[in-house]
């Protein structure tokens, strides 16, 4: 969320950055309403001041023995008591209406965001190895399924499209990835693993940004919590509420999780195999750090993503994304797509934010810096590290031989029982 006294004084710099996101402006309705809110304040005040300064009257006038000049006041301040709980009524709707129409803009891109419409416009900042020499190559479910290992129909049976089944040496090797990420992102990268809740509360999705406005998206119990997303919505909630001190920063934490998403929209995507999914597992990447170091960090989480696939031996690139296709959230992302011989493209496999400040406001969560000054919001960030089911197709595309088994990358085999080849 953005800050309502920085849109004041900064309301064309506002609008300018929601056009190169391709969104309305909304400066001047939002210091209308802010302005409104002030104005409404400025008369409760006025009206509980005449009460204090009423309250003191009837004493002047008892003790002066004016009783008809004290009842007055008293019904005066009978009807400011009213008048009072009323204003706070308003004020508190008037709150609430402000809080709203802030919620749903999206943040402010960097400057070095590419400016465009959709995906077209986003910039490729690097290529790291090599596509691998195949021959008749194809698709993971086609693979998957020739083995036995990946039942599509089975879980259409059980839960509808958008699940898969894996059985046998395919469901050890997801498992085996997510092991990996884990180890590595854990010993070597100074995450700390946590397990967190799956089932949220809505001022834990609005913290991170997927309420309101992406309600839809979601899948809702009726107990009126959410399944998450992704592991960054209670990663990062973690720090809700909260004062840091600074030298408890950066805080870094990871977590393997299962993902709920409805896909509202993706009707016709990517209908065939596990690209996208309803459930999927996850290895997510979270920062919490000062504004000094959030672009720093930003850097570190990609190159810490990065290294799974250098592991895993996979050729991929990286891209920044343009102001149209970025998240709502963000200020800069950079997608990491893997290469997929099967589908002849480059598929996201991770995608790594700096939020700034902007979801640290939605759940207050600041930290005092080392001089003992004023309490600030905190910056976030947020990364898959990466998704384990993305993983399996890359690595089983990547890795096919033309007799249909997949050869087990080096890195993965002491976390498949040394197993070299799945056929």
């Amino acid at each position: 969320m953005l800050d309502m006294k920085w849109i004041r004084d900064h309301a064309d710099q506002l609008d300018d950055a929601l056009a190169k996101r391709g969104a309305e402006p909304v400066a001047k309705d939002l210091i209308a309403r802010d302005d409104e809110r002030r104005g409404h304040v400025q008369r409760l005040q006025d009206l509980q001041a005449r009460r204090n300064a009423a309250s003191k009257e009837i004493g002047k006038a008892k003790a002066s023995g004016d009783e008809a000049a004290a009842q007055k006041v008293i019904e005066e301040i009978a009807e400011l008591k009213s008048a009072i709980q009323t204003g706070e009524d308003e004020e508190r709707r008037l709150d609430a209406a402000l809080t709203d129409a802030l919620a749903i803009v999206p943040n402010m891109p960097l400057d070095d965001v590419p400016m465009g419409a959709d995906e077209a416009a986003n910039r490729e900042e690097r290529r790291i190895g090599e596509k691998p020499p195949l021959n008749d190559v194809k698709q993971h479910f086609e693979i998957g399924e020739a083995l036995g290992l990946m039942d599509f129909e089975t879980a259409a049976k059980l839960s509808g499209s958008r699940f898969v089944v894996l059985k046998g040496q395919l469901a050890r090797l997801e498992r085996a990835l997510g092991q990996f990420m884990l180890d590595l992102h854990t010993s070597e990268h100074g995450y700390t693993e946590v397990i967190p809740p799956l089932l949220v509360r809505d001022k834990v999705l609005f913290g991170t940004g997927q309420l309101p406005k992406f309600a839809e998206d979601q899948f809702r119990t009726t107990d009126d919590r959410w399944l998450i997303p992704t592991a960054e919505v209670p990663l990062t909630n973690l720090v809700r509420e909260q004062i840091i001190a600074a030298d408890e920063l950066p805080m870094r934490v990871t977590a393997l999780t299962p993902c709920f998403r409805s896909e509202a929209g993706s009707a016709g995507k990517d209908t065939r195999g596990m690209l996208r999914q309803h459930q999927f597992n996850k290895v997510e990447l979270v920062s919490i750090t000062t504004p000094e170091k959030s672009i720093e960090e930003h850097e570190r989480m990609t190159a810490c993503a990065e290294e799974v696939l250098k592991r895993l031996g996979l050729h991929y690139r990286v891209m920044t994304l343009s102001t149209g296709d970025m998240g709502f959230g963000a200020r800069k992302t950079y997608d990491i797509e893997a290469w997929l011989p099967g589908q002849g493209a480059y598929r996201e496999i991770s995608s790594c934010s700096v939020c700034g400040d902007f979801q640290a406001r939605r759940m207050n969560a600041r930290y005092r810096p080392a001089d003992g000054s004023s309490p600030q919001f905190v910056h976030t960030l947020n990364g898959s590290g990466v998704a384990t089911g993305r993983a399996l197709i890359a690595v089983m595309e990547n890795y096919q031989n033309e007799d249909g088994s997949i050869t087990v990358p080096e890195v993965l085999q002491p976390y498949m029982g040394g197993t070299e080849r799945i056929g």
